[in-house]
């Protein structure tokens, strides 16, 4: 005698029918399967919760934390229930053939999807992992996590489509073939992502953390994440930039990523100088700016060699443009690089000049390229401007005017 068919016998002996009995029993049968699964689910998932949480206690590794967090334990348990089920069934419907077969398939279907949260878990463990160590916490993690979700899920669909049709894997193989070019066009932005990813990683063209300046999509920003299909950048209005991964592939923009590795931040902006108020400087001028002390030696050495050129080719000086003479123009810029040169917010190991530009309709550009030490942005600023202001409130020193526009007010004045 079967014991999935005592209560069938019983029932028949108390004179039932046999569809009743046979009803009955799957009840009872039912009744007790599902008391036996809650009762495995329970104890399933206390016991290899509890492993997992003694494993994380136990180790240094933080890889077991972000399994937890991401609940492969609870998808892990699921499993002993679902295989005793798988086991029971033919036990449990015995005599309900179709039943007992499409009960089957859906478990086999179940344990495919458990199998895929299973490893989802895995690959969403290992990229949260990923962010937490140095080497690899500005590559591209996400986006070959992303991928091989993708390639999980793909082999997935086609083992439950040959579970539910009853056909070879090849068969639906052969069919994704005839439709290729769908597929291309369907995946097209993900299957360039991919390729973009790798070249972004193999070339190290980008990382999280880096600030890119991409003026085609309006992004001006930190990257805060890299993945398959797109970058995200935070601007620093604090709004966020989605790019296309493939686009800074095939596009360009500007990496500062050198800059924050060299530890300075380039200064280059110009002062335009107004033509008019150039000049060669006299004796009388020359005495006065040497009371400033960073150009007091430049000066008097300048002095002994014009002194001493002029004297050779028998110079009238009466006129300054014979021979050789200092410009206050020239004197400045010799200024700018000492003072420059004596700030200790300018980092002295890196370039540092001032330059004198191409003479334009808006005056004589006379360029400062320089490095701060500091790469805040804040603080770089101020830095910036500290120098500017003292360069612009020193300009009367030396005789030298600030090139602007004519203005309504200049207009009446000169009236």
């Amino acid at each position: 005698m079967e014991l999935n068919r005592l209560f069938y016998d019983f029932l028949i002996n108390l004179k039932f029918s046999e569809f009743y009995a046979e009803l009955l029993n799957l009840l009872v049968l039912s009744i007790i399967v599902f008391l036996v699964l809650i009762l495995l689910s329970f104890l399933s998932k206390k016991v290899i919760s509890n492993f997992f949480v003694k494993l994380s206690a136990n180790t240094k590794n933080n890889f077991d934390d972000y399994l937890i967090s991401n609940r492969a334990q609870i998808h892990i348990s699921k499993l002993i229930p679902v295989l005793f089920l798988y086991w029971i069934i033919p036990f449990w419907l015995l005599g309900f053939e179709l039943l007992t077969s499409y009960a089957q398939l859906f478990i086999e279907v179940y344990s495919v999807l458990l199998i895929i949260w299973i490893i989802r878990s895995f690959l969403r463990s290992v990229k949260d992992y990923s962010k937490t160590v140095d080497t690899l916490k500005n590559k591209p993690v996400e986006s070959f996590i992303q991928v091989c979700l993708i390639l999980v899920w793909f082999i997935g669909i086609l083992i439950i489509f040959s579970l539910i049709t009853g056909k070879e894997i090849t068969t639906f193989l052969t069919a994704m073939g005839a439709l290729s070019a769908v597929i291309l066009l369907i995946f097209k932005d993900t299957i360039l992502g991919f390729v973009a990813s790798i070249q972004l990683s193999t070339n190290d063209l980008i990382r999280i953390g880096d600030w890119i300046t991409m003026e085609k999509f309006g992004a001006d920003g930190d990257v805060i994440e890299i993945n398959l299909n797109s970058v995200k950048i935070q601007n620093f209005d604090k709004t966020i930039t989605t790019i296309p991964t493939y686009k800074l592939i095939s596009d360009s923009f500007t990496n500062w990523r050198g800059m924050s590795d060299s530890n300075a931040r380039r200064i280059k902006r110009a002062l335009l100088i107004k033509g008019s108020s150039i000049k060669f400087l006299n004796e009388t001028d020359l005495n006065k700016l040497k009371k400033i002390k960073l150009i007091e030696d430049y000066i008097i050495k300048k002095e002994t060699e014009i002194l001493e050129y002029n004297h050779n080719l028998i110079v009238d000086n009466s006129i300054l443009v014979n021979g050789r003479n200092l410009t206050n123009l020239g004197l400045f810029r010799k200024y700018i690089e000492k003072f420059l040169d004596n700030n200790p917010l300018i980092n002295s190991e890196m370039i540092l000049m001032c330059r004198q530009l191409t003479p334009t309709s808006q005056g004589v550009p006379l360029e400062i390229y320089a490095f701060s030490k500091d790469q805040d942005w804040k603080k770089y600023e101020n830095i910036m401007s500290d120098i500017f202001d003292h360069l612009l409130a020193s300009l009367k020193t030396f005789h030298l005017e600030l090139f602007e526009f004519p203005s309504s007010l200049n207009n009446n004045s000169n009236e």
